[in-house]
């Protein structure tokens, strides 16, 4: 494929990684020439140095017969008009970021008429993925398949959870839910288990499992905590706001604290969120948070510009008996530390995004019949979990799974099947117009055949 990225910020940089991995021929577009330089340097890409918004400059980037132009400056306009752009040029599709939540919706609406082939909102999806945690208050991380009705959830095996040593062939028949445990993080090893797999304290499992059977699992297996009331909120950039104002807006009763030090973000937010309490004042100072009820709050949810602040009030906010904290981290370098000091949960825009775009990409680019309709990366991004959907016919489809012969590391974790929700035995077949969720230690599958030997 060929493909053209406008914007070498965070979220660009973060989105050339991911791609530059899966045999694309790249180009990038930006005015800062030192960053053109250094990601040349560091990555098999052409580029050019210049307003992306430009006609000239997308033609010199070659735009006319590029697969995908993705718009990702700061500035919602200049994608907008960069995507329009190049949809005039001769681009196939176009994709823009488009953060503010005043244009957001409008702009969703009105994006085939512009010539946008898809809209990202980093900080509208992580603000979501946020309050599915806050939501299930034992859960680490929870995405989604096949429309909501299959969740892939993230939990650590704590003390006194029903699974320790549990081996996962006798969990079928002990509880009720429909789930299954597809990977595994032991320490620094991951693991896609088999069935005489046991489990133990301290583990991290990602499970599928039907999304309206989640709760009454997390019950059975004594991980279903105390429901989330009193948060905080540390930062008010546009994923604060999108968590508060979800999280106020929703039927259950959550109290809601939003400290910011802009005088006028705050003035703002308190004037679009009427149900949320906005303190004027530093988060990360000491004083301020056990004024603002830091000992007494359920979760504490950090959201500054700083990766270091982040990590310090959240510790602090551990220290201090908080019951769920959950931490925004950009620096992909910090991640693997953050288990090590008791950061459990941390959340990162660029990466959401990044998966969101690269599993479009992979379906309009594969033409073989299975295209990939979600891709999430776990582990730090050593899994990856796609969903492919059956399309034409194929010599896997109808037979028993245990007669495939499957790559090593890979397994089925559920078939969708015109709706309803099949978490497979060595009986169940694959069938046309499936949706399969596979998980996999492999990277860049694009097609549901990629998983036979």
């Amino acid at each position: 494929m060929k493909i053209v990225i406008i914007g070498m910020g965070m979220i660009g940089r973060a989105m050339l990684g991911n791609l530059a991995t899966e045999g694309h021929t790249i180009t990038i577009i930006d005015e800062d020439k030192s960053k053109i330089e250094n990601l040349i340097e560091r990555y098999d890409v052409t580029g050019v140095v210049g307003n992306g918004v430009c006609a000239d400059i997308q033609r010199e980037a070659g735009v006319r017969s590029a697969d995908f132009v993705i718009a990702l400056t700061p500035s919602d306009e200049k994608n907008i008009l960069a995507c329009m752009v190049a949809n005039t040029i001769g681009a196939d599709y176009t994709i823009a970021r488009v953060r503010n939540p005043e244009y957001y919706a409008q702009i969703n609406d009105m994006k085939d008429r512009l010539g946008i082939s898809m809209i990202v909102n980093p900080e509208k999806e992580t603000a979501g993925e946020i309050f599915d945690m806050l939501n299930l208050p034992s859960v680490n991380q929870i995405e989604h398949f096949a429309g909501g009705k299959v969740s892939l959830v993230e939990i650590v095996v704590e003390d006194g959870c029903a699974l320790i040593g549990e081996s996962l062939y006798g969990l079928k028949d002990k509880y009720d839910a429909n789930v299954l445990i597809c990977a595994v993080q032991r320490g620094e090893e991951v693991i896609i288990p088999s069935g005489n797999f046991v489990i133990q304290e301290g583990d991290r499992i990602n499970f599928t499992a039907d999304s309206d059977s989640l709760g009454g699992f997390l019950s059975e297996i004594r991980l279903n905590k105390s429901p989330l009331r009193k948060v905080i909120i540390v930062g008010g950039d546009k994923i604060a706001f999108y968590l508060a104002e979800s999280l106020s807006s929703t039927r259950k009763r959550f109290n809601v604290k939003l400290i910011e030090n802009d005088t006028a973000i705050c003035e703002d937010i308190a004037s679009k969120l009427p149900k949320v309490t906005v303190i004027n004042g530093n988060g990360t100072k000491h004083d301020l948070l056990i004024e603002e009820g830091i000992e007494d709050a359920d979760a504490f949810v950090s959201l500054m510009d700083n990766d270091e602040q982040n990590i310090i009030v959240s510790m602090f906010a551990n220290s201090c008996g908080v019951r769920k904290t959950i931490t925004e981290v950009k620096s992909n370098q910090l991640v693997g530390m953050l288990g090590a000091i008791g950061i459990e949960n941390n959340i990162s825009a660029k990466e959401t995004v990044a998966d969101k775009v690269v599993s479009y990409i992979r379906a309009i680019g594969n033409s073989r019949g299975s295209n990939v309709n979600t891709l999430y990366r776990l582990v730090n991004n050593q899994v990856e979990a796609l969903e492919f959907v059956a399309k034409k016919p194929s010599r896997i489809y109808d037979k028993p799974i245990r007669d495939l012969r499957f790559k090593e590391n890979c397994l089925i974790a559920c078939i969708i099947r015109e709706g309803e929700v099949i978490f497979p035995d060595g009986n169940d077949c694959i069938k046309l117009n499936d949706h399969v969720v596979v998980v996999t230690t492999h990277k860049n599958f694009d097609d549901l055949t990629d998983v036979i030997d």
